[in-house]
């Protein structure tokens, strides 16, 4: 079976190399080119793996990331972009992506990428991440499919990495979790700007935990994290 791709590309000559590199190579692509009919042809496409421009008129490639995100929060997503800046980067993970490749780029890094979060996807989902019901996390509940974490009344909604980050760790409460590991599933790569990342996630997840002290992040130091659990 195709691996189906979702391609959201708005420079015709661009969209029509990719298209057909990557049908030549055996993908079953999908493009569209305007932000407005994205989501009608996702549902309707079903794709195993998005690939999005950032740059689009009317919508971007950052909304319509986040509109896929209440759909499927699993799929993988990558952002192709010109843009350089870090808080580019930044938003676009904030925005639910898995990976960005920078334009002008090789197709043979954008199917490495593709591969790359494919088998990441199959091989490394953490189980919590496929509950459908809110699972107990001390004194809160944490519901993945819907990135909330609740205290009583209180509801917290989570960004796709925050809840991706939480549901690892739950999966292997009160073990040790190489933070190499965590680094792969999430970002796909250990580079120092996603480790970077990867501390400001831990950071939000103890502040957003602090309620309950027998929950911790506990770190281990030049090896990982340990999510203790009373």
């Amino acid at each position: 079976m195709k691996i189906r791709v979702f391609y959201l590309e708005d420079e015709p000559f661009l969209g029509r190399i990719v298209k057909e590199s990557l049908e030549s190579r055996h993908f079953e692509v999908r493009m569209v080119s305007e932000g407005q009919r994205a989501l009608p042809v996702f549902e309707q496409f079903c794709p195993d793996i998005c690939v999005l421009d950032v740059m689009l008129p009317q919508k971007d490639g950052y909304t319509i990331a986040q509109e896929i995100r209440r759909l499927n929060p699993v799929i993988p997503i990558i952002f192709l972009t010109a843009k350089t800046q870090t808080e580019d980067v930044l938003k676009g993970f904030q925005s639910g992506g898995n990976d960005y490749v920078r334009k002008p780029f090789s197709m043979e890094e954008l199917i490495v990428r593709i591969q790359n979060l494919l088998q990441l996807a199959g091989n490394n989902k953490p189980p919590i991440a496929n509950n459908k019901e809110p699972v107990a996390i001390g004194k809160y509940e944490f519901a993945p499919l819907r990135y909330e974490l609740r205290l009583g009344e209180h509801v917290r909604k989570l960004s796709h990495r925050e809840a991706e980050l939480l549901g690892i760790l739950m999966a292997n409460r009160n073990v040790v979790v190489n933070r190499r590991d965590i680094l792969q599933q999430i970002w796909g790569d250990d580079s120092f700007f996603n480790s970077r990342n990867l501390d400001v996630y831990v950071t939000r997840l103890r502040d957003y935990l602090r309620d309950d002290p027998g929950v911790e992040i506990l770190t281990i130091k030049g090896i990982g994290y340990r999510f203790v659990v009373e």
